[in-house]
């Protein structure tokens, strides 16, 4: 598993022209999903995206978590993580898991932040979105599992 953290001041994502997910001050977060991800994956980057001292403290240092500040999160499922761009021109997307074992697992993903106490709004599984975000900082991190 493989989440992209995006630390933001606000957030949207629309499809078709709708919006349908937006979070004022949090982190936005692209997810991507492996063939062999499992539960304990999703256990362990939700305990880690929840837990995360990214927000400053009144110092100015990295001492505080989304939870600490009261943040939401906006979580986007996004295939094209595993995309390999090593060889040829057009990526390959054979690491990225098939929807029937990505969805439960994004969805279980959602679900432990939630259980947690986070806001989490999301976009559309396998939609085509349009995300839009002030990224905070910039602050730009990379979990796996």
């Amino acid at each position: 598993m493989k989440v992209v953290i995006q630390r933001s001041l606000k957030a949207s994502v629309e499809v078709e022209g709708k919006l349908v997910g937006q979070i004022d001050r949090g982190l936005v977060l692209l997810v991507g999903i492996t063939h062999e991800d499992t539960e304990e994956d999703v256990t362990f980057i939700a305990e880690k995206v929840a837990n995360l001292r990214i927000f400053e403290d009144e110092q100015g240092k990295m001492n505080h978590s989304v939870l600490e500040v009261g943040g939401s999160l906006l979580s986007v499922s996004q295939f094209t993580l595993y995309g390999d761009c090593r060889k040829g021109r057009r990526p390959s997307f054979v690491s990225a898991a098939k929807p029937d074992h990505a969805m439960p697992l994004y969805e279980l993903f959602n679900e432990k932040l939630r259980d947690r106490g986070l806001r989490v709004e999301t976009g559309t599984f396998g939609a085509d979105m349009k995300v839009q975000l002030i990224n905070d900082g910039p602050v730009t991190l990379i979990l796996e599992s």
